[in-house]
């Protein structure tokens, strides 16, 4: 009776959904995640489909981190229309989220509260991750973007097509 219930737990787990989501990796396509905007709004990655969206985790004490957030809001503000999309994420190890609302009031990319999903910074900050219109990750390293890193990431997929929208379900 006890290798049965072994077999039956082995199988079990084998069939599950994994508990924890793959983590991003270039060239791949994005793990889902759902982010928790400060303004209390929630995002999906499919809510996303056909931007390009750009995942950014700084902090306050982070010297790199305060230079490059102006930089990537001004870009963001100034590539918007083309379909950017950007989100900045403040660690936990920064100052409480009520202190930062004249910063986010000040910007015009999203701040972030929560995400939910395997996105984490890579061992330093800031760390970006790009998603591509298609929903496949083609950047994710930790260190300052500055405006010629923007351009040499980000744009090209600016100028990419949307992907054609997904077939209505037949009726």
């Amino acid at each position: 009776m006890r290798f049965l219930n072994i077999v039956v737990a082995l199988v079990a787990l084998a069939l599950a959904p994994p508990l924890l989501a793959k983590e991003p990796k270039v060239g791949q396509p994005a793990p889902d995640f759902e982010m928790t905007l400060v303004d209390g709004s929630k995002v999906k990655l499919a809510d996303l489909r056909g931007q390009v969206v750009v995942i950014n985790f700084w902090a306050t004490w982070c010297v790199p981190c305060r230079t490059e957030l102006p930089t990537l809001d001004a870009f963001y503000y100034a590539r918007k229309d083309a379909g950017l999309r950007v989100f900045a994420i403040t660690t936990e190890d920064s100052v409480p989220l009520y202190q930062l609302k004249k910063l986010f009031a000040a910007m015009r990319m999203s701040p972030v509260r929560r995400l939910r999903g395997p996105y984490t910074d890579l061992g330093a900050l800031p760390t970006n991750y790009v998603i591509d219109r298609a929903g496949r990750v083609r950047y994710a390293k930790a260190g300052a973007f500055d405006l010629d890193d923007l351009n040499a990431v980000v744009m090209p997929l600016l100028r990419e097509p949307a992907p054609a929208p997904a077939p209505a379900p037949a009726s």
